[in-house]
């Protein structure tokens, strides 16, 4: 063998090739496949993504290369690659199937081969390793339009279908792994699962009571479909769309001033509430603001491009920031509609996908022409940068009320202080009633404002003048920011390297050749969002079904959202997802029908229980033969919890709310600085949507569950188990709230219960099952043993309640009695069981 060096066999990565593969199809593991494998379909795209960076059309390293029959049939420095016939004797499948630590496995980086991309080159190569020399090449499978196939029919006494579409294709590829459906969910658990995937919250009592008595056929679609017209189901699933449009309250970076964007959040849940077909949806936010009948609401979606970090901090260049938000658009437009990381072609033609760097700056070129949101207030003074928008003004004005109670109060002390100072008497004012204002998102004491130090002093009321007009210019202004065209568009350069300050030639605007002619139109965002979801284009429809797919079963039938190019995964149901996306279209881009599909079908309603055999076939459930079973993302686990409770406020709208956390978060140096005042009454209680997201500092007790500060387009979170979130559960003020409340409506709703009934009670209310026996023996001792606590140390229950002022004391609740169930709330709430959906 030679050096390492100078024999690489396989490697991690493949360089630009135009994005080709073999005959016919590169869907991977079709489910209409032979034993024998398909050299065009099974081998070669193996071989193109881990081989050809180093063995491929621009490196031989070895003097080994892939990408032609004739070069691998011969082999490199080292003889033939693979033995006909004899994969024991072929050194390329020894290397792949080296443990990744080992100094000759390949390929060198990345995490190697699959285990099916294994088998798949070992049973190739005992086949007799053949290579037909007619092989032609094609796109990658992504890049070519989907197709909607029929399924195979089930076999007879397969069980009954939900979706013949889903359950065919899913039911095909467990006959080729020899695996089968498991058994259908209980209805409880079934409800409850339907209930987070739709709402977001788990079912109530009603729901519960409503759901188990219907017997009659069709209850299950029923219950889908109540649960997909509740209100809650915009908010649910907005969570989603805002990690991929970078929503957050605030600009980002150092200065990390607050901004006002809800107007778009609030859109986005009205949009999907009301199933505005996702051509539409995409449209308005990419280009409402250039419709003929744009008006109000399409320039509000045009919020989503206006998400994009804005850097103001002292010194920056103008330019430099909005070049930086030019080029993030293009990213999140690549990553949202397209599940294609183009930004690793802004300096140089992408390594992998067949996007050159042309056509990353020709795609720029529809963003280039926007108005600029920063500019320095004094040109000579680079310390002056600014935030200018541009934004709008909205029609409806939730602080309309407070700003006039605040300016009439405001008019009032002028007119006192004017006196005063013309009299050296200053007149009472009239107390109109109010008792609080909203200034700057902070709930502010009008006592405060109306009362002197000195009533009869010219300064006091110059004091009292100032912090009105102070409290009113902190009042939000009823305003977002939109997309706004330049009269005159800007010309667009290619950046040698991706340096602004180094452009090269001049592009016109166009989309990526390799999916197709650059549409017909004006070169502007109307232009580019209509390609977005014409039918031509083979990305959108793909993409967007596997992202709801994700959601449901928390993996998608392509693993890497972010990544349909030749580095991603395969499809694990090719057919599958092609046919749901043709589906999707032909459906009017309904995202309602595609959920209701999923969610009905045989695929969906399996139970999550899984036994060590097959977990140990399946640890990720890529062939769906169980139900999902995974944790409930950061806000899900807060909305659950309140819930649970009986606290949640189902509120909508509006600006963003500031629930509970530790106090100094918001400290900063340099910018405006912000007082973080706890929002008062039931609004500290609504949904976690609403949460304030200062990109600076994001909420704690969501960044604990993998929430993000949204500085980048979210594809996919993190989905992680810490120690810290169990502390969280148990020590955060929402949770301990809601571990009160939870009591108290444990102890008022079941005044007369048993232990054991009130057990079995929070049990439906959290879990929506009954305990078990030895579940109720735990938490009765728990019970048992608080009790004992508090009667010998009473002080406890005092110190518990005064910690918790919002949670009022039932009528039927006794202080201690409330207490006591207080630790066995809180034991259910921090249960894995609670937070996840199973």
């Amino acid at each position: 063998m030679v050096p390492r060096a100078g024999m690489r066999w396989l490697c991690a990565a493949v360089l630009i090739w135009p994005a080709l593969t073999a005959t016919a199809t590169e869907q991977p593991a079709s489910a209409e496949a032979h034993d024998r494998l398909d050299f065009a379909g099974d081998v070669l795209p193996v071989l193109r993504r881990h081989c050809f960076e180093c063995h491929g059309p621009h490196a031989q390293e070895g003097d080994l290369r892939f990408d032609d029959r004739a070069a691998a049939l011969t082999g490199g420095y080292s003889g033939p690659a693979f033995v006909s016939g004899k994969p024991g004797e072929s050194e390329l499948l020894r290397r792949v199937m080296l443990p990744r630590d080992d100094d000759e496995a390949m390929p060198p980086r990345g995490p190697g081969l699959a285990p099916s991309e294994q088998k798949h080159l070992e049973q190739w190569i005992a086949q007799g390793a053949v290579w037909p020399d007619d092989v032609k090449l094609e796109k990658h499978w992504a890049y070519r339009s989907p197709v909607f196939k029929q399924p195979p029919q089930l076999p007879v006494g397969n069980g009954p279908i939900g979706d013949e579409l889903i359950d065919g294709w899913v039911a095909s590829a467990h006959a080729r792994e020899s695996l089968g459906f498991a058994a259908a969910a209980g209805r409880s658990m079934l409800l409850r699962r339907v209930s987070l995937d739709l709402t977001g919250l788990p079912p109530s009592p009603a729901e519960r009571d409503r759901f188990l008595a219907d017997r009659r056929p069709g209850a299950y679609e029923r219950l889908v479909d109540r649960l997909l017209a509740s209100e809650a189901f915009g908010v649910r699933w907005a969570r989603m769309w805002l990690d991929l449009a970078r929503y957050a309250d605030s600009h980002g970076y150092q200065r990390d001033d607050l901004r006002s964007l809800w107007a778009y959040r609030d859109w986005v849940v009205d949009a999907l509430n009301n199933d505005m077909p996702f051509d539409r949806f995409t449209i308005e936010q990419v280009a409402g603001d250039l419709l003929p009948d744009a008006d109000e609401s399409t320039r509000i979606a045009t919020g989503f491009h206006r998400c994009a970090p804005t850097n103001v901090e002292a010194g920056t260049d103008p330019e430099e920031s909005r070049i930086g938000q030019v080029l993030d658009r293009v990213n999140t437009t690549g990553a949202v509609w397209l599940g294609t990381t183009l930004e690793c072609a802004q300096c140089h033609d992408h390594k992998y996908d067949p996007f050159p760097q042309v056509d990353y700056y020709r795609m720029a070129a529809y963003f280039n022409s926007t108005e600029s949101e920063v500019k320095r207030s004094k040109p000579e003074v680079p310390s002056s940068i600014a935030f200018v928008g541009p934004s709008m003004t909205l029609s409806s004005d939730p602080w309309a009320a407070d700003r006039q109670r605040v300016t009439r109060l405001l008019q009032e002390a002028e007119e006192a202080l004017a006196s005063l100072q013309a009299t050296s008497a200053a007149p009472a004012l009239a107390a109109a009633g109010e008792t609080t204002a909203t200034c700057g998102g902070e709930t502010t004491s009008l006592e405060v404002l109306r009362k002197p130090e000195d009533s009869t002093g010219i300064q006091t009321m110059q004091q009292r003048v100032d912090r009105l007009q102070k409290g009113l210019a902190e009042i939000p202004r009823a305003e977002t920011l939109v997309m706004q065209e330049l009269a005159k568009p800007r010309q667009t350069f290619l950046f040698n390297r991706g340096d602004f300050t180094n452009p090269g030639p001049p592009v016109t605007a166009g989309t990526p050749a390799i999916l197709g002619d650059t549409p017909d139109g004006p070169p502007n965002r109307l232009t580019l969002a209509r390609w977005l979801v014409d039918r031509d284009n083979p990305l959108t429809a793909r993409v967007l079904v596997n992202r709801i797919w994700f959601e449901i079963f928390g993996r998608g039938l392509v693993a890497t959202l972010e990544d349909f190019g030749i580095k991603g995964d395969p499809p694990t149901h090719p057919e599958l997802l092609d046919s749901l996306a043709v589906a999707f279209m032909e459906d009017g881009w309904s995202l309602k029908r595609l959920i209701r599909r999923i969610v009905t079908s045989r695929t969906y309603r399996q139970t999550s229980q899984v036994s060590g055999n097959l977990r140990a076939r399946d640890p990720e459930n890529r062939w769906l033969a169980r139900g999902p079973r995974f944790r409930l993302d950061a806000e899900a686990i807060r909305d659950n919890a309140l819930a649970i409770a009986g606290l949640l406020s189902h509120e909508q709208g509006g600006g963003s709310i500031r629930p509970p956390q530790p106090d100094g978060l918001w400290t900063k140096v340099g910018g405006k600085k912000y007082r973080y005042q706890v929002s008062p009454g039931e609004q500290r209680y609504r949904r976690g949507l609403y949460v304030v997201l200062k990109r600076g500092s994001p909420y704690p007790s969501f960044v604990a569950f993998d929430a993000t500060d949204r500085m980048t387009c979210v594809v996919k979170r993190s989905r992680s188990n810490t120690p810290l979130q169990a502390l969280v559960l148990l020590n955060d003020p929402v949770y301990t709230e809601a571990a009160l409340g939870f009591a108290r409506r444990l102890v008022t709703e079941r005044p007369a219960a048993t232990t054991d009934e009130r057990i079995g009670y929070a049990f439906e209310l959290a879990l929506a099952r009954q305990p078990e026996p030895a579940e109720i023996a735990l938490l009765r001792t728990l019970i048992e043993t608080e009790q004992e606590l508090l009667a010998a140390d009473p002080q406890r229950v005092a110190a518990v309640l005064a910690a918790h002022p919002t949670i009022e004391l039932g009528e039927a609740a006794a202080a201690a009695e409330l207490v006591a169930w207080y630790a066995v709330a809180a034991a259910i709430l921090n249960l894995d069981e609670t937070i996840t959906k199973n």
